[in-house]
């Protein structure tokens, strides 16, 4: 019976420890594929790099500016607010790139922007909406103005304007007023259709109460060319076929329905008449256009010729 091969003679430890060492060393060399999800946590890195270090930057100023401040609030705080506008336009894109406005009808493009006082590329942390929102409302179109400030770039205005209500005459001047009385434009005073005239002082802040009154009788309101108003305590209504309705003072919705009442019964406003008086409850008092005398005709002394 042979005796068995001896055993195969066992690599040293210290071997084994060097060969797993390679094997490990050549799997490491071998270059890792980066997941999606990596990748694009990478690109918006780089991407968010530069903005970060910008309003890393503006929160630096901002602490420093506040101490600045501190010690001194009064002659430096302009000359701050300033530096960090420009700074945070130029290092974070805060600077006015868009002006929307909302509500816009009749005030003047040119007006609305000067009194704005800021352009395209200008520090929106320096623009003031409240300084702007007083100097919009000075103009004659704007009642109500708000504004807002969108960062980093957009601005936002929102007007009330003034609605054209009535044409005022004064001393021989024209202007254009809103119900309460206020003057909005005194030219191109057809661009903005058939108003109301009202005539005379005060006319233009006592007028609105007559013109709804007149708007209930239609009729009335379609034949009356001008509100006068005289000595500034009652009015008169001067109708397109020269006659004039004198109404009372303090009670001109109760001469209107009168009139109105004479007029659909009567048809008075048809009547030649240069008057119409209302003023006492009790009595209508009506004045005839005057009539035109006949011209007297001179006697001509017949010639005498000879026969």
């Amino acid at each position: 019976m042979e005796a068995a091969p001896p055993p195969a003679p066992r690599a040293p430890r210290e071997a084994r420890g060097r060969a797993a060492q390679r094997l490990a060393n050549s799997r490491a060399k071998e270059p890792e594929r980066p997941s999606p999800v990596r990748l694009w946590l990478r690109r918006r890195r780089k991407l968010l790099r530069p903005m970060g270090i910008g309003i890393a930057s503006i929160a630096g100023i901002a602490v420093v500016a506040a101490g600045i401040y501190a010690l001194d609030p009064t002659s430096r705080l302009r000359f701050i607010v300033e530096n960090f506008a420009v700074f945070a336009r130029d290092n974070a894109g805060f600077a006015v790139q868009e002006v929307e406005v909302v509500g816009r009808k009749n005030t003047p493009k040119e007006l609305l922007y000067s009194a704005l006082g800021v352009s395209r590329g200008d520090p929106i942390l320096s623009f003031s909406p409240e300084a702007a929102k007083e100097r919009l409302e000075t103009i004659s179109w704007v009642e109500k103005a708000s504004i807002e400030r969108h960062l980093p770039d957009r601005i936002v205005i929102h007007l009330t304007e003034r609605a054209p209500f009535a044409i005022w005459q004064n001393n021989n001047r024209f202007a254009i007023i809103d119900r309460e009385g206020r003057e909005v434009v005194a030219d191109r005073l057809d661009a903005f259709g058939p108003l109301p005239l009202v005539v005379g002082a005060g006319a233009n802040t006592t007028a609105a109460g007559l013109i709804e009154q007149l708007h209930d009788a239609p009729d009335l309101l379609a034949r009356t060319q001008a509100l006068v108003r005289i000595s500034e305590r009652r009015w008169n209504l001067r109708l397109y076929n020269g006659a004039d309705v004198l109404l009372p003072e303090g009670h001109e919705e109760a001469a209107i329905r009168r009139l109105a009442e004479l007029q659909q019964r009567d048809a008075l406003l048809d009547r030649p008449l240069a008057a119409i008086d209302l003023r006492l409850p009790d009595k209508l008092v009506l004045r005839p256009i005057p009539t035109a005398a006949p011209a007297e005709q001179t006697p001509q002394r017949r010639g005498s010729g000879r026969g």
